[in-house]
């Protein structure tokens, strides 16, 4: 397998073409229009620190299909309590940078560098990224800020990149909140990129890369996710 130089130009070989492990370009750009041209191609960025920019397909690619969410009793629970709220795009630059100072032992520092949250702030502003946020009262009686998500949405379709929680509990039920809220919406699929354990618990599944690609551009090819997000409108 041959891994492509992405050059100027914001267009990305065929991702049948990527290695084994999905990755299938180095080099290239965070420009707005390049990160639109990847997603709608099912690929994204993903690298570290002293690394080029390095952009993935992986074969099999997890998913959800928001109609399927799987929520447990215990989740039920805990989003029948009321103990948390719930916001769209209320706060994206304090989610994104939450998640990238999140701890995650699976991985030794963060892939969200300081020119990824200006890159996804770009696309924030340009209606594409979103984020989720979960509030709870602190000891102060005031809202704090204590969960929350981001990713991109095309058509009917959003890419999830990361979340972060401070709180037991903020993240699973924000993320079964906004599902909910995206099927409502019109949203046939969510793309979760990578395989783990807490995702599959949501009902997530693994496509293979052919089938994920055929599906992202039916998902394409509707606009159920333009314009304002709040969970106050369906």
């Amino acid at each position: 397998m041959s891994i492509y130089r992405l050059f100027d130009d914001p267009v990305f070989p065929d991702p049948a073409e990527a290695d084994p492990d999905g990755l299938l370009a180095i080099g290239g750009d965070l420009s707005p229009q390049r990160l639109v041209s990847a997603y709608a191609g099912g690929i994204f960025p993903w690298y570290a620190k002293g690394s080029p920019i390095l952009w993935w397909s992986p074969d099999p690619r997890l998913v959800l299909f928001p109609q399927r969410l799987h929520v447990s009793a215990s989740l039920k629970r805990c989003l029948n309590s009321g103990c948390f709220r719930y916001t769209l795009d209320k706060a994206f630059g304090h989610v994104i940078r939450a998640c990238a100072n999140a701890p995650r032992p699976e991985q030794d520092g963060t892939w969200i560098l300081p020119e990824m949250v200006q890159a996804y702030e770009g696309l924030h502003t340009l209606g594409f990224a979103h984020s989720a946020e979960a509030w709870a009262r602190n000891a102060s009686g005031e809202d704090e800020l204590v969960g929350g998500l981001y990713g991109v949405a095309l058509g009917g379709v959003f890419f999830g990149e990361s979340m972060f929680c401070s709180t037991p509990n903020a993240s699973k039920a924000l993320f079964a909140t906004l599902v909910r809220w995206l099927d409502a919406r019109g949203c046939t699929l969510i793309d979760c990129q990578q395989t783990t354990a807490h995702l599959l618990r949501f009902g997530a599944q693994e496509l293979p890369r052919r089938e994920f690609l055929a599906r992202l551009r039916e998902g394409l090819s509707s606009n159920a996710l333009a314009g304002p997000w709040d969970f106050a409108t369906r």
